[in-house]
Parts: C-alpha cells; structure tokens; sequence
C-alpha cells in the first residue's frame, strides 16, 4: 500500500530535485552492503529511506540455520513414515504370529523405538537451544 501512495505523490509532486554524492571504494562497498541487506534494487529510494529515517527491513540469512531447518523438516517426515510403519508391523506381528514370537519380535522392536525416542529428544534439545539462541540475537539488534 505504501507503494501506492508513493506513486500517487509522485504523481502529484514529482521527484525533480537532484543531489549527487561521492563516495570512495571502501564506502561504496559498505553503500552496496547495506542496500543488499535490506534488499532494496534503486539506490535513490534507499538514500531517501536513510536520510528521512524511515524504517526499512535489513534480513541476515543464516545458511546455517537455514540447512538445520531443511534437515529437521527432513527428520520429521521420516519419524511420520516410522510411526505409520510401526503400526503396520504391530498388527502384522499380532495376525500372522504367535502370541511368544510377537511378544520377542515386540520387545526387540521396543529397544529400537528407545533409541529413537532418545534421538527424537536431543533433536527437541537442540533445537530449543537454537531457537535461545537466534531469538536472544533478534531482541539485542
């Protein structure tokens, strides 16, 4: 909506007044950064933003984090497909063996899933300490 009202003053009061600057290698270098960060493709626009102070959204990817997340999404969709394929295994067990074999077969399946829900809490763990982290980062900028 903002670009809307910015079109109709232009449209009204158009942008005729020129300033032009000079800026060494190393401050244009730092220009380009900051304008890449906040994402913003007109450089006319993102000085104006700068001298009037008018907010504007810096982003940070972090790959890191963002590859955590993919993997986690990952994980998720295999511990789905574990549990419908442990269901499938319990009732096959109970159909097609004796009440002794199921049980073994059972307590054999039982040590495995322990294990993964072991694993399944230190993923629990380390996210929790990731999303500490990244939201105790976001409340100091």
């Amino acid at each position: 909506m903002k670009n809307k009202n910015a079109t109709k003053r232009s449209a009204v009061d158009p942008a005729t007044y020129r300033y032009y600057i000079r800026l060494n290698a190393a401050d244009n270098a730092r220009f380009l950064k900051l304008m890449e960060q906040v994402g913003m493709t007109n450089k006319s626009q993102f000085i104006v933003k700068r001298i009037f102070s008018e907010p504007f959204r810096v982003l940070k990817i972090d790959k890191s984090l963002s590859d955590y997340y993919s993997r986690l999404t990952n994980i998720f969709a295999q511990l789905r497909a574990i549990g419908v394929n442990y269901n499938q295994v319990v009732k096959v067990l109970n159909a097609n063996f004796s009440e002794n074999k199921a049980r073994i077969l059972l307590f054999k399946l039982e040590k495995e899933t322990v294990q993964l829900v072991t694993l399944a809490q230190q993923i629990i763990s380390l996210t929790q300490k990731i999303g500490t982290k990244y939201l105790h980062n976001d409340s100091e900028n």
